[in-house]
């Protein structure tokens, strides 16, 4: 309990920072904000409009101040292109991406783990040899790049799966896994082998301790020994890679959203940064941002369960 207080506490500092970060994004942009925001075309009325609807003629900490208290009610602002709250720009397009990052870490995970499992335990055979190059050619190949190759290969030629857009699970289920398995797949592809690798690099680590030697030698069964024993004390690495890996999606799912054309976060982030829509920007940057320390205080809370000592 100790352990698990201290771990929050921590974050509260860290969640500051991010406020103050986040806060002058737009401060500390050269030039005058409303301008900036308002465009080379913008009247002097449409400049001081958004001026006053920003805060932006008050003191910066009269400005800070009240933006504080803003994000402590939940209101993140209002998009100064669309009018609309930005709480609610961004519920509309958070499911998409929660969506994807779930599948993608789902998909890389189950295929990720056993693939560096087993290329640890045929170490130096041609399986070894075959998991590390697909690992590396995956890792390679930028998400766009296998994304358009996923479209031209299984949308424009053999029409399995569609070119384009989200359909929610309430629309079937059918419908839901064709719109994002080709998504999915391209986003998973490179965290799959950044996470084969690492689990195949601490299984060899793990493997070469002499206890496993000493269970080896007492007849345990090749299954037992590498999940019982081997995996469960290689976890810790593995557990932070799969955290640093759901902070990698959330930056890729821009891409994979705007390949496939996903109105989710990702696309919205694009969108808001053409238009020049700040609120929006430091919107999506604070959620994004709170959610990234989250992730990894569920990865430190995590470690834990695999290594007890941590606790201490």
């Amino acid at each position: 309990m100790n352990y698990l207080l201290r771990r929050l506490l921590a974050v509260i500092p860290v969640l500051a920072v991010v406020a103050v970060i986040v806060f002058l994004l737009l401060r500390l942009a050269p030039g005058d904000p409303a301008v900036i925001i308002a465009g080379d075309t913008a009247s002097a009325e449409d400049i001081e409009h958004i001026r006053q609807t920003l805060g932006l003629n008050r003191p910066v900490v009269e400005q800070f101040v009240g933006w504080i208290g803003q994000i402590l009610r939940g209101d993140l602002g209002t998009s100064v292109f669309t009018g609309m709250p930005v709480a609610e720009m961004i519920r509309q397009r958070v499911e998409p991406t929660l969506w994807i990052s779930a599948l993608t870490m789902a998909f890389a995970v189950v295929f990720a783990v056993p693939m560096g499992i087993i290329a640890a335990w045929k170490a130096g055979t041609w399986v070894d040899r075959a998991v590390s190059g697909l690992a590396v050619a995956a890792f390679s190949l930028p998400v766009f790049v296998i994304g358009y190759g996923l479209v031209y290969g299984f949308s424009t030629q053999l029409d399995w799966f569609p070119v384009q857009g989200f359909k929610s699970l309430s629309d079937g289920f059918v419908p839901f896994i064709r719109h994002l398995a080709l998504p999915v797949i391209s986003g998973g592809l490179i965290y799959m082998a950044l996470l084969a690798r690492m689990t195949r690099s601490t299984m060899l680590e793990v493997l070469a301790q002499d206890y496993i030697r000493t269970a080896r030698a007492k007849g345990l069964s090749s299954q037992r020994l590498l999940l019982r024993h081997a995996l469960k004390n290689a976890a810790v690495p593995i557990v932070t890679t799969i955290g640093l890996g759901i902070a990698m999606l959330l930056s890729g799912v821009i891409v994979t959203e705007s390949v496939f054309a996903i109105p989710g976060i990702g696309r919205l982030t694009v969108d808001s940064i053409l238009r020049r829509d700040y609120p929006v920007i430091q919107g999506i940057v604070l959620v994004t941002a709170t959610a990234y320390v989250l992730i990894n205080l569920i990865t430190d809370l995590l470690y834990g369960l695999f290594d007890p000592r941590i606790r201490y």
